[in-house]
């Protein structure tokens, strides 16, 4: 018989809470105990592991676990061939990519790549940062950081490759930006052997499909509201939509029903367009999924 039970890596850090946030959401209840790597899933189908972001696709690639979340910067830095399911545009702040780039101190002489021949950068991401430079034909001596990176330059380090989203660590350190490296994104990844067992992919498929509807639905919200027919026109000129609004008939042939999707944020102001147009009963409700 098949396995029926899928090892899924969940990432251990800075993405651990944003991710069982996600999970929440999407139906899937985690719980993580102290002191223990293996967190619980109200599924009985699946077994967590947590893992660090960084090591993640490593695993992945072993088959040690059949599919993982991280960071496609942690891909790229290991080199793992694994196959990715989706792309999952959520941080631990932020749900644009976070950054990786090259700074160096705001007073340093140097103002582009090339000028950092010969140089020495740190960096958590010396895989990254060695085919950056590799690019740019620049040979510099790239060491491993362990912490702290920001506070290298000038003494310990010329330059340092960091991760950045808001850019607030990197002024207050007084660094600047000389290049962007990389852009990366959550990634939902899978062994490529368990990818090929039809059990365990659809499993996977199932499971992104909700991840991603969650996404799909942050900041969007419903309205639903009863306008006569006269009016309908009226109505939809004023009101924007996800896709075309859902116009249906009420048993009063003089009336219908009209309802659509839309950002959260245009919410405070349409509602009293709306209703000068002629719309009535008007209810907001929350979204929590969509799926295309």
């Amino acid at each position: 018989m098949a396995d029926k039970t899928l090892k899924l890596g969940i990432p251990a850090g800075s993405l651990q809470e944003a991710t069982a946030e996600l999970f929440k959401k999407a139906g899937y209840r985690i719980t993580f105990a102290s002191r223990s790597y293996y967190p619980s899933i109200d599924d009985d189908e699946i077994e967590c592991l947590l893992i660090r972001a960084q090591e993640m696709a490593r695993y992945v690639e072993k088959g040690i676990l059949d599919a993982g979340i991280t960071g496609y910067d942690w891909v790229c830095e290991t080199q793992a061939d694994v196959h990715e399911v989706c792309e999952l545009m959520f941080s631990k702040v932020s749900r644009r990519p976070v950054r990786w780039v090259l700074c160096v101190p705001d007073d340093s002489p140097v103002k582009e790549v090339r000028d950092l021949q010969g140089k020495r950068i740190a960096t958590e991401a010396v895989g990254l940062t060695k085919a950056f430079l590799a690019r740019h034909g620049v040979t510099a001596e790239v060491e491993f950081s362990w912490g702290a990176t920001e506070v290298k330059p000038p003494r310990l380090a010329d330059a340092i490759v960091e991760v950045t989203e808001t850019g607030s660590s990197l002024r207050a350190n007084n660094l600047r930006i000389v290049a962007e490296v990389l852009q990366s994104t959550t990634r939902v990844i899978a062994n490529k052997a368990a990818w090929q067992d039809a059990w365990k992919r659809q499993k996977l498929e199932n499971i992104a499909l909700m991840l991603q509807s969650c996404l799909a639905a942050e900041g969007k919200v419903g309205l639903l509201m009863n306008v006569r027919r006269i009016d309908l026109q009226r109505v939809l000129d004023v009101l924007p939509s996800l896709q075309n609004p859902t116009v249906s008939s009420l048993s009063d042939p003089n009336w219908v029903d009209v309802t659509t999707i839309l950002d959260e944020s245009v919410v405070r102001t349409l509602i009293p367009k709306l209703k000068g147009a002629g719309a009535m009963g008007i209810v907001e409700f929350p979204i929590t999924k969509i799926i295309e």
